[in-house]
């Protein structure tokens, strides 16, 4: 919890911050009078900061424009991206963009002096694009008398390759500036500190591209792999006479993050170093617990390390990946509260600067001000403490800091412009941002307000607000225009970042294996009964492992089974809605309390690893939750009244349905059909697949425990050749609903077509039956975004998804860059039995998927060039991930649905070829696009024949109520899952008409009793 003081530095702070904000000021009436010559980079941020509407855009653009190949390709995109009738323009812009055509000299012309403004704008924030460059403007610097961090802009460590460059690459600029530095003359400011001397040299690096499998459920692995590359770089920086600086970066890895460098760093070999750090997020609720956490780490440790607080650079990202996930928010709502944790956490650094050295990373003034205030009146000696600024930012307050004696490291990043545009756009939002104290500068703000202390008390209120809907983002705006009721929230996934979770996760999977090998009868009409045939389920990590026996009903139980559905069918139909309802709401309650147990028995006997088992769960909750409310929207129906009659549309269960569900959503799915049949008023029979008939049966006494009748719901595994081909012809059995395979599916619907003696009803089929799903990548794409999308989406749980990518289309220009990330991503990923927490790619369901998957490899060998075949381990179902380039569209593995780790490469020259492409098969079920180019995305919302469209995201995981899922064309048939119409197909409509006038007089709504005119007027 902050202390919240009274703030005994603040006299001192305002002297300071008013020098300070006039030595900033003195360049003002400068900037005034030259604001008629700016030149085209000044003005794209003059009118960003004046114009909400266009700075979206402007930035959207600016993202995207390293990777335009041609003059052509960025006019095109400049007017697609600001030439949208929502974004006012200001009159110079608007006439360099009215142009005819992308490919003539106007529009060329407008090309060249957008990118020239862009590339100006990027020098002004990155210090370089080669290390060449970097020390030239370290020596500028350093002429300056400031000194330097330096960090090497580069992409997402998404492969081990990445990684291992990484090392080399910083290993290489050790070596460069300290070999530079060699030259350098000693300037007492920033080199020397009561007699010591300070290393000229300084690096700041990410722990996370230290390895590309970085994860906090794979803590030990993580942490093995990360330590050995730092250590590393840790001894050749104190051979050299560098330091190193840890950077901080997402909230998911800040926990892991601190305590790998907390481990490492008492290790004997690097206890006594003081030439390290580590940063701080003052925008963080917990931030200031992890500084006092830091100080008593480092008198243990008895030797400082540097901390630098910085407010934080990740706050949109942090905030709505905080509401998507239901988690509580990370990060303070209101910039006030960050600035008052910013002070209280810098009162707390500087007070304890015998144990920390302190680095205030702020471009406030205030801030600053504050930091100086605290430092001289504690008279902290100047080794301990030092300000930063980033390259290109408050370079007059720098130069002002500097001024006054105190020594200012640089933040300087390096690197090209495409790697180094995500960090370009933080630095234009933080400085057109209305919050920015820079922009707030420019402003001509009154002094007073620039430098009034920051509210203590709305970080006190912040610091116990850990509601996730406390977010700028809160989906209110959402709510009105949502077909589902306001009050349904999706359940809430585990954040395996914390600690606690991990912990409980891995005595969950010890628990559930003492459970092992147990028998799992069928339930007819409320009853357990005994099968003549059983079943083992093995564990596909290790089909040595017994996970349970399931005991087969026979085609006798099946028609006792259907015969006891009948009969608790008038009782089930008249129960009340609410009734039914609350059964429902009571299960996903008893699943949350079971959550880590439904989880251990999916990675035990599916083979899915945690982090996929999870949301599962959490989906099951929503099926649950979601069908309970969207039930009692329809028991309302609607009145069509008119004068003397009513018009009533009701809803009506249909009878006995059969529930097919598949083994590769082993909870979910089955959950999702069966609930949605029962809230209906249907009696329900449940035959899971024989693979995952464990899981179904834990479904079973979820059910039965949260109040479900007897008759009304059974569980009936069984062989589906055979009994559950009988089932699904029985006369009694009123709707199927299946998840499964094309072949499969497609008999299903035709048995069911079949009039059957004694029928009095045609049989309602909702089938969902697979799909090719394709992914295009573009040449506007954002690489780090696409490869990282289609391996998830391709390889998670080996593949063996309905929604899986198994085809890739990839635009010409880009083809090679994209496979080569492509291959090496994959080959990264971690092969191994589900249970392993470093595990990403665990084993396929049995020896028959793995047999029928090698099959389509020989095929697809036969066909085009593999680019990539990983090894598989032994002792479980494994298939490694394979990869097949230059696939011909019409090649079997391009084709057919294969379900498993294999994915097809096409290449495509046009985006008309690549939607040909992604659109050549029978199947409609998932496609994804990444891309930057408006038009491209959306040509492909109308054009693209899938039921589910994924724009710059994977194209798997789809939630409840957000994206309802389900195809067409061979994909199924049938409403979506999760969405507003999939109960109707549960139901019956019925509409009842009363004529209610009785002897020339009607009821008048509204009006108590007959109202008549009296007669004779």
């Amino acid at each position: 919890m902050v202390a919240i003081l009274p703030n005994r530095y603040e006299e001192n702070t305002q002297a300071i911050a008013r020098q300070l904000l006039s030595a900033t000021r003195e360049q003002r009436s400068f900037f005034a009078q030259m604001r008629d010559q700016m030149r085209w980079d000044d003005r794209l941020l003059g009118w960003a900061m004046s114009n909400p509407g266009l700075r979206v855009q402007l930035f959207r653009f600016i993202d995207c424009l390293p990777s335009l190949q041609s003059k052509t390709e960025i006019a095109r995109h400049l007017q697609e991206y600001l030439g949208d009738e929502t974004v006012e323009l200001p009159a110079a812009l608007k006439g360099m963009l009215n142009f005819a055509s992308p490919d003539s000299m106007p529009g060329h012309l407008a090309a060249t002096t957008v990118s020239t403004a862009v590339e100006t704008l990027a020098h002004k924030y990155i210090a370089g694009e080669s290390i060449q460059q970097v020390i030239k403007t370290i020596e500028r610097l350093r002429k300056e008398r400031m000194t330097f961090t330096v960090d090497l802009l580069g992409e997402a460590v998404i492969t081990e390759v990445e990684a291992q460059s990484y090392l080399d690459r910083y290993l290489e600029l050790l070596e460069q500036l300290t070999d530079a530095a060699k030259r350098w003359s000693t300037v007492e400011q920033i080199d020397l500190a009561e007699g010591e001397d300070l290393p000229k040299v300084q690096v700041s690096v990410k722990l996370t591209a230290f390895y590309s499998q970085f994860d906090p459920l794979d803590e030990k692995g993580s942490q093995e792999k990360v330590s050995d590359r730092i250590r590393l770089l840790l001894r050749r920086a104190r051979d050299l006479g560098a330091a190193i600086h840890f950077d901080m970066e997402q909230y998911y890895y800040k926990d892991m993050t601190l305590a790998i460098l907390k481990q490492l760093l008492l290790e004997a070999e690097f206890r006594d170093r003081r030439d390290l750090g580590v940063t701080l997020q003052a925008y963080l609720r917990d931030s200031y617990q992890d500084l006092q956490d830091l100080i008593a780490w480092a008198k243990e440790r008895g030797t400082p390390v540097t901390v630098r607080l910085v407010k934080g650079a990740y706050w949109d990202q942090e905030t709505i990946k905080a509401v998507q996930k239901g988690w509580p928010q990370p990060v303070f709502n209101d910039k006030e509260a960050t600035d008052a944790n910013f002070e209280a956490m810098t009162r707390l650094l500087l007070e304890n600067h015998a144990y920390l050295y302190g680095a205030i990373g702020s471009h406030n003034v205030r801030s600053q001000a504050h930091a100086i205030a605290i430092a001289e009146t504690l008279n902290i000696p100047r080794r301990r403490f030092e300000l930063q600024v980033l390259y290109g930012m408050a370079d007059r307050l720098a130069k002002a800091i500097t001024d006054r004696g105190y020594r200012v490291r640089v933040y300087c990043p390096y690197g090209e412009l495409i790697p180094g545009m995500s960090y370009l756009i933080r630095r234009l939002l933080e400085n057109t941002a209305n919050s920015s104290f820079l922009r707030q500068n420019l402003e001509d703000r009154p002094v007073e307000e620039l430098l009034a202390p920051p509210a203590m008390e709305k970080l006190k209120h912040e610091g116990s607000n850990l509601d996730p809907a406390a977010s700028a983002y809160t989906l209110g705006t959402v709510e009105s225009s949502s077909p589902h009721p306001p009050s349904f929230q999706n359940a809430a996934d585990t954040d395996y970042a914390n600690i606690s979770q991990r912990k409980k996760i891995r005595y969950a999977l010890q628990r559930v294996r003492q459970e092992l090998g147990k028998t799992y009868l069928p339930l007819i009409n409320g009853e357990y009964v005994q099968t003549e045939v059983q079943v083992d389920s093995l564990n596909p990590s290790n089909f040595k492992e017994k996970v349970g026996q399931i005991g087969l009903i026979s085609v006798e139980q099946a028609e006792a089974a259907i015969a006891a559905a009948k009969a608790a069918f008038p009782a089930w139909k008249r129960t009340p809605v609410k009734e039914r309802a609350d059964i429902l709401r009571r299960a996903a309650d008893l699943m949350e309390q079971r959550r880590l147990d439904l989880i251990a028995w999916m990675v035990l006997e599916t083979g899915k690893v945690v982090q996929e088992a999870d949301p599962e769960v959490s989906e099951a909750i929503d099926f649950c939750r979601y069908y309970a409310d969207e039930m009692e929207r329809l028991e309302q129906g609607v009145a069509y009244d008119y004068p003397g009659e009513t018009n009533r549309y009701q809803y009506q269960p249909r009878g006995v349905s059969l529930i097919i569900s598949p083994w590769n959503f082993p909870l979910a799915i089955p959950t999702g059909m069966t609930v949605a049949s029962l809230v209906a008023g249907n009696c329900t029979l449940l035959k899971p697949a024989e693979v995952s008939s464990v899981i179904a049966a834990r479904l079973t006494e979820i059910l039965v425990e949260a109040g479900i009748p007897k008759g009304v719901f059974q569980y009936v595994p069984a062989k589906g050749s055979t009994v559950g081909a009988h089932m699904v012809k029985h006369p009694d059995v009123h709707m199927i609903t299946f998840t499964g395979s094309q072949e499969v599916g497609c008999r299903i619907y035709a048995d069911a077509a079949i009039l059957q003696p004694g029928q009095k009803h045609l049989k309602r089929v909702v089938a969902e039956m697979g799909g090719k799903n394709a992914i295009i990548v573009d040449e506007s794409a954002d690489l780090d975004q696409a490869v990282q999308g289609v391996v998830q989406s391709a390889f998670g749980y080996s593949g063996q998804k309905c929604s899986a990518c198994s085809r890739v289309v990839v635009l010409e220009p880009i083809y090679d860059a994209f496979l080569r990330r492509l291959v090496e991503a994959a080959r990264s990923l971690n092969l191994g039995p589900a249970e392993h927490p470093g595990t990403k790619i665990g084993p396929v369901i049995d020896s028959h998927a793995r047999d029928r998957i090698k099959e389509y490899i020989e095929k697809g060998r036969m066909e085009c060039e593999v680019a990539l075949e990983m090894p598989a381990p032994d002792g479980g179902y494994f298939v490694g991930p394979v990869i097949f380039r230059d696939v011909s569209p019409e090649a079997v593995i391009a084709q057919e649905e294969i379900f498993g780790p294999v994915l097809a490469v096409m290449r495509a020259k046009t985006f008309d070829e690549a939607l040909a492409i992604a659109n050549g098969t029978r199947y409609a079920l998932t496609g994804g696009l990444y891309s930057r180019t408006p038009s491209h995305i959306e040509r492909a919302a109308t054009e693209f024949e899938v039921g589910n469209l994924y724009i710059n995201r994977g194209i798997t995981g789809a939630i409840v109520a957000r994206q309802p899922f389900g195809g067409f064309k061979l994909s199924g048939v049938g409403s979506k899952a999760g969405g507003p119409d999939y109960l109707l197909q549960f139901l019956e409509p019925r509409v009842v008409t009363e004529n209610v006038q009785r002897q020339g007089f009607a009821p008048i709504a509204g009006v108590d009793g007959p109202h008549q005119e009296p007669s004779g007027r």
